[in-house]
């Protein structure tokens, strides 16, 4: 396995972005993460850890330069709630961003990016999967080496949660259900998923595909990075008292965050 260093991941001080970090640098890669302007105190220890630089990704200008000297890009803002009242349709939130990376990873001679998108599942919005089928094919539009992580939901592991997503979730790591449908959409523990984005991530050599969740357990391989992913849930779990109201929409669903401000 041929191990690339220096990769990017945006959405630095979220829940996703901070886990997906943590294990990458167990994985022994030197991390740099793009944070929210204004959201710098949510990175923890992860701000000693990590290079970082404050970014909003709904701001082309604000991005210009941030992917030099990286091997990879990994992208994960984005949310499964929109709210259009305020000008956050799932496109602006889940196509125009990933966009704006994409199109950041080509100025500044990027080629390989990894797209945290959705796996589509009868509990999950079609509007949120057509974004982000869209930002799939934006991607691979403009030429980069496109690696799509069509994830499932979710969880903390030892988090309370409802009888049929225990259900799903087992029934989806059972052969030889886990080869089928059910292995693609059933929900996996944030620690798994984790790993197994970091292990696509690192090595040069993962192919340029569509990744699931059934791919993403063999990935995982073994559970170096499982204790940092934990501690991280663990760090994060008492903000929710201060968040803003932009911020609440993250919690639905821990997929980065969301614009401050009404679209133009």
């Amino acid at each position: 396995m041929r191990k690339s260093r220096g990769v990017l991941v945006t959405g630095g001080g979220t829940f996703l972005g901070d886990n997906i970090a943590a294990a990458l640098l167990s994985e022994g890669s030197e991390v740099s993460l793009l944070v929210r302007p204004g959201g710098e105190d949510r990175l923890g220890p992860l701000g000693q850890q990590t290079r970082w630089s404050a970014a909003d990704v709904w701001s082309p200008a604000s991005l210009r330069g941030k992917a030099r000297n990286h091997s990879a890009v990994i992208h994960t803002v984005g949310s499964l709630v929109d709210e259009p009242s305020r000008g956050l349709s799932f496109e602006r939130l889940n196509f125009v961003s990933a966009r704006n990376v994409a199109n950041m990873c080509v100025s500044d001679g990027v080629a390989r990016m990894i797209l945290i998108s959705g796996a589509s599942a009868p509990w999950i919005s079609r509007a949120y999967i057509r974004s982000k089928r869209m930002a799939e094919e934006f991607m691979l539009r403009v030429g980069l080496e496109a690696l799509v992580v069509r994830a499932p939901l979710l969880y903390v592991p030892g988090q309370r949660r409802p009888v049929f997503y225990r259900a799903v979730s087992l029934a989806g790591g059972l052969p030889p259900l886990c080869w089928l449908y059910p292995g693609r959409v059933a929900p996996l523990s944030i620690d798994v998923f984790a790993r197994g984005v970091a292990g696509i991530a690192v090595d040069a050599s993962a192919p340029a595909r569509v990744y699931y969740a059934r791919d993403l357990r063999r990935w995982a391989g073994q559970g170096a990075a499982q204790s940092a992913s934990v501690r991280l849930n663990r760090l994060h779990s008492g903000d929710a008292a201060e968040n803003s109201p932009y911020d609440s929409l993250e919690e639905e669903l821990p997929f980065g965050w969301s614009p401050r401000d009404e679209p133009q």
